[in-house]
């Protein structure tokens, strides 16, 4: 079974287009009408919706342990620092990721980029 994604406000829309493209599921905030919501709020929307959040914002790093330290459940989070790699390789990356995980794996950790 793969995995299905939540992209952060400002994700690259050439990531997400190249992540359908290749048949991997993804939802953007802004499609879910939840671009103005808080880094905690939008990763408990993730959560609620069973997908991975991507970000290349430092703070989900900040959210993700809080919430790690504190034993609070998360669907999981990747992340990619700004310009550590191209549109296409994060596409491929994620792609991996999506095909090759699961939720149960992913629940509760951050994956970093490049893998």
């Amino acid at each position: 079974m793969s995995l299905s994604f939540y992209m952060d406000v400002h994700v690259h829309s050439g990531i997400t287009n190249g992540l359908r493209i290749r048949g991997v599921d993804v939802l953007t905030a802004q499609e879910d009408q939840a671009d103005m919501m808080l880094d905690p709020q939008l990763l408990d929307r993730a959560t609620a919706l069973n997908r991975v959040l991507f970000s290349q914002d430092e703070d989900f790093l900040k959210e993700a342990s809080k919430r790690q330290q504190g034993s609070e459940h998360f669907a999981g989070v990747v992340y990619c620092a700004q310009l550590a790699l191209t549109v296409g390789q994060i596409v491929r990356d994620l792609e991996i990721i999506a095909k090759a995980g699961d939720l149960e794996y992913m629940a509760d950790k951050v994956e970093f980029l490049p893998l």
